[in-house]
């Protein structure tokens, strides 16, 4: 197994994690098969318990794993499908020592981070390497690392200890170490600053590791004085300090990257040159440009909780992308807070009001993303109501289906205060209730989780036609409450379809209201399998119909064409 190490330095937030799946991406064209670890030093378990305010979305893979927002970067741009070992954090690591040690496994030695937390790291990091995520048999070829964090950071150091220790049992040929750093640019002289990375390698290598190339984050390309400046004080070729300035979208670092030959320095310190092809990314480049060279946009209302962060909603965003370059659009992505659209804010907030209203009324369809908790539903409520009423194409995607059925049990069926049992416990009408595999007292990993299968109800919908007239789906969950099993048939009867359920017929998957442009709610989370160049159906079912052409395009792909 050959490893590809990437570390981050000076600031946090450089772009790691992007740096690492283009690296993988570039890897890849030149016909390796590639997987990927994303290390996180932070004592939680997973990223379960996190909010989104803290550390941007939760990701959710097949297997049921929470995890760190940049494994979907790996997914999305491997075109892979990770697990939840693919994740390794702090938090895991110890509970697997502490496990051992409870024991007896140790042998009444003293635990300690040096060996016993270094070794569990290092036999993680090669048990997870060797497991196949591509879908073919065998072992990938590379496996690249991202170390989260910054170097010098207290939580990383056994990490980095462990890393040192991979380097030295694997040999010189099956690691490669990239580390990327900040090249700022300070005062109106505009000089490139080199010694914030000087210092980061220096930091780096005190601890025992030399990096092999610098990818160095800027604003504009690096000058050549720069390189040489680097090259000499950070013990790197010159050849091996790769540039990653601001690009106009991020599909453009892996062309970057083969741009400078970073393919040839990282298979040239790994001893692939003999067996590795040029890069193919042909299909890649088109991509990138197609996105640049969009003129035509589409005006997206994403009414949600979080809007003050947008990597709270990474996946759908990038969902809503691939989506929006399928019918050859621009995504415009209006963001109001919920909250804002509330009838308490006409008071609290007069002008964030009017303004949430008008953004809503401007824009050409609406989409309402999951959430946990009650703040801002009422907002959420009255924006699927408009929604409905207005024949504004509509998404709601876990809570975002749940609120759009509270909506029409107020609205439709007179249930003035139907709710859903998560807000409101003693609501006379909880049209939306606890699932009872949840857990109540424990918050991690006791939700619905990982992928489910969806049975449709019939292939007459237009949910099934967008996923080819699929009798079925298989798409990730991640909710602990349901649409009441005992609602259905009265909802059913006032016009709303829910046209997919679980496999026991019990559970709510998809709805729609037949009738109008587009209103559709899901209970999973079909963000999170979307790819470039292979949109989520509900998605690309959302922004068709924004732009009047649902229709035609259903036709067309029932004629076969």
């Amino acid at each position: 197994m050959k490893y590809v190490l990437v570390t981050g330095g000076v600031v946090s937030g450089l772009g790691k994690g992007v740096t690492a799946c283009s690296i993988g991406v570039v890897l890849k064209a030149c016909g390796l098969r590639v997987t990927s670890i994303k290390i996180d030093p932070y004592l939680n378990t997973d990223a379960g318990t996190m909010s989104p305010f803290e550390h941007g979305e939760v990701f959710v893979l097949d297997d049921g794993g929470e995890v760190d927002l940049d494994l979907g970067n790996y997914e999305r741009f491997l075109d892979i499908t990770l697990t939840k070992e693919n994740n390794i954090t702090t938090g895991k690591i110890y509970q697997s020592v502490l496990d051992k040690e409870r024991k007896g496994d140790f042998l009444g030695k003293t635990v300690q981070v040096v060996p016993h937390i270094t070794d569990a790291i290092k036999e993680r990091i090669e048990s997870v390497a060797h497991v196949p995520v591509d879908g073919k048999e065998g072992p990938a070829d590379v496996c690249v690392i991202e170390l989260g964090g910054t170097v010098g950071d207290i939580e990383s150091m056994p990490f980095i200890e462990a890393l040192r220790q991979l380097f030295f049992s694997v040999g010189h040929d099956n690691f490669c170490l990239i580390h990327v750093s900040l090249i700022p640019v300070l005062g109106v002289v505009g000089e490139q600053k080199t010694k914030p990375t000087q210092h980061s390698v220096r930091e780096l290598r005190a601890l025992g590791l030399t990096p092999h190339l610098l990818a160095c984050r800027s604003a504009q390309p690096l000058l050549d004085n720069t390189k040489q400046k680097l090259s000499q004080f950070c013990h790197v070729p010159a050849a091996n300090i790769l540039n990653i300035h601001d690009v106009p979208n991020i599909w453009h670092i892996p062309l970057l990257l083969r741009n400078q030959n970073a393919h040839h320095s990282i298979l040239k310190q790994l001893d692939l040159l003999s067996i590795a092809t040029p890069p193919d990314l042909e299909a890649w480049t088109r991509m990138a440009e197609t996105f640049d060279n969009l003129t035509d946009s589409v005006r997206i209302a994403m009414v949600g909780k979080y809007v003050g962060l947008t990597d709270s909603y990474l996946s759908v965003v990038k969902a809503l992308l691939h989506a929006c370059i399928a019918c050859s659009l621009k995504p415009s992505i209006d963001w109001i807070a919920a909250s804002d659209l509330e009838d308490d804010s006409v008071k609290s907030a007069p002008e964030a009001h009017a303004a949430a209203w008008k953004t809503l009324r401007n824009a050409e369809c609406v989409l309402v993303p999951g959430g946990f908790g009650d703040r801002g539903v009422s907002g959420m409520i009255l924006a699927a109501k408009y929604a409905r009423e207005n024949n504004v194409p509509y998404l709601g995607i876990c809570l975002g289906m749940q609120i759009s059925v509270i909506e029409y049990a107020r609205s439709v069926l007179g249930f003035e205060r139907a709710n859903s049992a998560e807000f409101d416990k003693e609501t006379h009408n909880p049209v939306v209730i606890f699932m009872p595999e949840g857990s109540r007292t424990h918050m991690g990993s006791t939700m619905r989780l990982g992928s489910r299968r969806t049975l449709f109800q019939t292939t007459d919908c237009v949910t099934s036609k967008l996923y080819c007239n699929a009798q079925s789906v298989d798409e990730r969950h991640r909710h602990r409450y349901e649409v009441n099993p005992d609602m259905i048939e009265v909802l059913e009867e006032a016009g709303l379809k829910f046209v997919g359920k679980d496999e026991t017929g019990k559970r709510m998957e998809v709805l729609e209201l037949p009738g109008h442009p587009f209103y559709v709610g899901v209970q999973f989370h079909p963000e999170f399998k979307s790819r470039p160049g292979k949109p989520s159906a509900p998605f690309l079912g959302l922004i068709l119909s924004a732009k009047g052409q649902l229709e035609a395009y259903l036709n067309r792909h029932q004629n076969g064409s």
